[in-house]
């Protein structure tokens, strides 16, 4: 029988590998085994992707509400550009 070629994990996947083996009590082996990766790949991981800054809770929670803010108004601006093109193309027209 052949043994099967190597897994391909997705970035994502490896950021939250980390993320967990940075901010668990487990060990990276036990928390290799949950996620069916070695330990070796994970500690691989952990050299290879820098640790995030921690931000504090209030920090990001406003992050998340300018972001909502944004993309409301970014949605009302399209609404009017829409207007505003509506109406040029109705005035284009001229007198009937």
């Amino acid at each position: 029988m052949r043994k099967p070629g190597p897994q391909k994990f997705s970035e994502d996947f490896r950021r939250e590998a980390v993320r967990l083996v940075r901010e668990s009590d487990k060990s990276v082996k036990a928390l290799g085994a949950e996620l069916g990766v070695s330990e070796t790949t994970l500690r691989h991981w952990l050299r290879a992707i820098p640790a995030a800054k921690q931000t504090a809770p209030g920090r990001v929670l406003s992050l998340e509400e300018e972001v909502r803010r944004l993309k409301k108004e970014n949605e009302r601006l399209r609404e009017e550009r829409e207007i505003l093109k509506k109406a040029t193309a109705f005035f284009a027209r001229g007198p009937r």
